[in-house]
């Protein structure tokens, strides 16, 4: 039987850093991983994604090159390109992860791994003694039963297509959903966003996804609110789709982007004391160690923020914790900064305002609409939004808001600014890079509106 200090079961971002930081600590380790090495981010999630998303842009960006003077006119797209330049960059990606892994000198096993027991782990034929396991092994996307519904793809699915469809329906309201839409309608495809409820990007600051909203109508993109759906069906044009509008609704694929669940399918939880929440995920406490002593979680399985930088700070912190002897190593959950992707951008740290009024703080909004430079010339009818909410009493950045293009490259460093405590007068204080867009958010003087 071969033993271990420590068994990582899933190659994504929060197991390969914890596997990484303690084998280097000299703890003999073993990565378990059935599908792929990188996990989600690295495979189907925000590495393909975004590569798809900058591929999507090049149509506006020719568009707008008119204007400064650029003959654009003999544009094409090539699909099959994309999709195999964007395999190939995962490929490279997969090898530096078993790098990453096997030059720290821990052992990668490929197989599901199941544990039978609060120290034994079973995975392609072999029976692992461990003293710790890790459970890192993320999410899955959800599949709602209804009618048809083998006719449709996830996210695990929609990057590898044949061919690029002249038509789509994207379903739900999440980031997932917007950004494949933005995605798809910048390749030429007719694309409808689908939501049964009546806001997208429902956790989200509502000034700043009312002025998305907009821009996504603007692209053409058919944003159907309060939509129901009730199934699929096939039909002569490719898919049927069943739902409470009127009109006969044909298209060629139809994602399902309708949020995700842990991926704990045969991972034998049973044999131990895990606990799990409702909605599977699995209950950790602050040094990730769940209800079995022996065994801790971390990354989207335990249902905290579902971003990788967080999954990596969490094996960081486990791993210097188990075995660099960090007593202290723990992940700080306040002001993460997010972007959506989508196009413009959203960008968003600390509290949207709504959340500021739930909670009853006095504090100051400041925003700035306006169309950015570059638009000048090109002619696109494009907005950014900008968008402050400060505590009315110790001047402290309440939440940072941005709908604009490159939202996530102007928002890491003021996240810094924000996480040290800066104040609005100190962001005053600060002289501005000019002409930027990010200088409006040091420019800002006379509040819009006070709450409450």
């Amino acid at each position: 039987m071969d033993r271990y200090d420590f068994v990582v079961i899933g190659a994504g971002s929060g197991g390969v850093r914890a596997a990484r930081v303690a084998a280097q600590a000299g703890a003999r380790v073993a990565v378990l991983e059935d599908r792929y090495l990188g996990g989600t981010c690295v495979n189907v999630g925000c590495v393909p994604k975004k590569l798809y998303v900058y591929g999507s842009s090049f149509w506006e960006t020719w568009t707008d090159a008119r204007g400064y003077g650029w003959d654009a006119s003999a544009i094409s797209f090539d699909w099959p390109t994309l999709r195999d330049n964007k395999v190939r960059e995962i490929t490279r990606l997969n090898g530096i992860y078993d790098q990453l892994l096997s030059k720290a000198g821990a052992e990668l096993i490929l197989g599901r791994g199941r544990i039978l027991s609060p120290q034994q782990v079973e995975v392609a034929g072999r029976i692992l003694e461990t003293e710790r396991i890790l459970i890192a092994t993320g999410g899955w996307p959800n599949r709602p039963d209804m009618p048809g519904i083998d006719l449709t793809k996830t996210s695990n699915e929609i990057f590898d297509l044949e061919r690029l469809p002249d038509s789509i329906l994207v379903v739900g309201g999440g980031y997932i959903a917007v950004e494949f839409a933005g995605i798809f309608a910048g390749l030429g495809v007719h694309t409808t966003l689908s939501y049964r409820g009546p806001q997208i990007l429902k956790e989200f600051d509502r000034e700043i996804v009312d002025g998305l909203l907009e821009e996504l109508r603007r692209k053409g993109i058919d944003v159907r609110l309060n939509h129901r759906l009730f199934g699929f069906h096939k039909s002569a044009d490719g898919i049927g789709v069943d739902h409470s509008d009127a009109d006969t609704l044909n298209v060629q694929e139809v994602l399902m982007a309708v949020g995700r669940s842990p991926n704990t399918e045969e991972l034998g939880l049973d044999n131990t004391q895990v606990q799990t929440r409702p909605d599977g995920t699995i209950i950790v406490n602050s040094v990730f160690q769940t209800h079995e002593p022996s065994v801790y979680a971390v990354g989207d399985v335990t249902g905290t923020t579902q971003l990788t930088p967080v999954a990596l700070a969490e094996g960081m912190a486990l791993a210097k914790y188990l075995f660099a002897g960090a007593a202290d190593a723990r992940v700080d959950y306040a002001q993460i900064p997010t972007t959506i992707f989508s196009q413009p951008n959203i960008g968003t740290l600390g509290l949207s305002e709504e959340a500021v009024r739930a909670k009853g703080l006095r504090a100051r909004v400041y925003t700035s609409r306006f169309r950015p430079m570059k638009h000048t010339l090109s002619g696109r009818e494009e907005h950014s939004i900008f968008k402050l909410i400060v505590d009315d009493t110790s001047d402290a950045i309440l939440g940072l808001h941005l709908l604009a293009a490159d939202a996530g490259e102007i928002l890491q460093g003021f996240a810094v600014a924000v996480k040290a405590g800066a104040t609005k007068a100190q962001f005053d204080m600060t002289i501005g890079i000019h002409p930027t867009a990010a200088e409006e958010l040091v420019t800002m003087r006379e509040p819009t509106r006070l709450i409450p």
